[in-house]
């Protein structure tokens, strides 16, 4: 009798914790001059929108209401009037530890070939000037990559790490690299500079960090550059374990490209896309 009431006990438990979690997108509103938007960034109550136009470049907006309003300059990702970052694939800020920005770069049409680059930039001076010019810092091949780079800065055991991952459906890994080596390193294969790694699925188009939560969500594609899905990945078990522990799913039935999503408070955030319309999305997400 006291076997089953624990054992009673403890599945009534495990039905309690367990909830799926939910996502809804509630409003969709196009914002112009990005090219193909990459990805989103928000620091604080500024947002940063990212992306390929004939530039790489990002542009700066505030929360209104439902949607974004335009602030500040336009930072073009060009040194000397030469485009640099030119398919800007992750922004990696935190508090006032070194800012990388992920540049991914095809090389053939099929996908197999890629280059993959982090740059460590002056990120005040970057806002100030609005160029790289005397802003680049150090230029870091990524070819620890399997393909492409998107850097995010994660915690793991009281420290922070920067945190990347590929796009592509085989080998697919997140790996967390030491942000004090890495800002002087000149590769990602150089001694020290991978702290961590774990296996994920595939399709990942970005990371975002959630703070309190102790959550990384892994930004993707159901398929490749088609349609959204959201997973929530249990960090520091993922690391210990080697491959990515997913704690919940949120997918949706749009069928264009996820590129980027960041909150902006416990239960919203902004979802962004490639298409030229409707390219940003605001979403409410509950029990991940």
């Amino acid at each position: 009798m006291k076997i089953l009431s624990a054992f009673l006990l403890v599945t009534s438990l495990l039905c309690i914790d367990h909830k799926e979690p939910k996502g809804f997108i509630t409003h969709s509103f196009s914002v112009d001059s990005l090219g193909a938007c990459q990805g989103i960034s928000i620091q604080g109550n500024r947002v940063f929108l990212y992306g390929d136009r004939e530039i790489g470049m990002i542009r700066e907006f505030r929360v209104m209401g439902d949607s974004l309003e335009r602030v500040g300059k336009e930072l073009k990702l060009t040194l000397n009037d030469t485009d640099v970052i030119n398919h800007p694939t992750g922004l990696a800020d935190h508090d006032d530890m070194p800012v990388f920005i992920g540049n991914s770069i095809r090389l053939n049409k099929e996908g197999t070939l890629w280059r993959a680059v982090i740059y460590h930039v002056n990120w005040d001076g970057l806002q100030k000037t609005g160029t790289l010019d005397g802003n680049l810092l150090n230029i870091i091949e990524d070819d620890a990559c399997i393909q492409g780079t998107r850097p995010e800065y994660v915690p793991y055991r009281n420290k922070w790490y920067v945190a990347t991952a590929d796009y592509g459906n085989k080998g697919n890994e997140v790996r967390l690299y030491d942000p004090e080596l890495l800002r002087r390193a000149r590769s990602t294969k150089e001694k020290g500079v991978l702290y961590k790694k774990f296996t994920c699925p595939a399709w990942v188009q970005n990371l975002h960090w959630i703070p309190g939560k102790n959550k990384l969500v892994l930004i993707q594609n159901q398929i490749e550059g088609k349609r959204w899905r959201l997973s929530f990945v249990d960090l520091a078990s993922s690391i210990e374990k080697g491959t990515a522990q997913i704690t919940g799913v949120v997918e949706t039935d749009r069928a264009d490209e996820l590129e980027g999503f960041a909150f902006i408070n416990a239960e919203n955030g902004f979802a962004v896309t490639s298409s030229r319309k409707n390219n940003v999305s605001k979403m409410r997400l509950t029990d991940y």
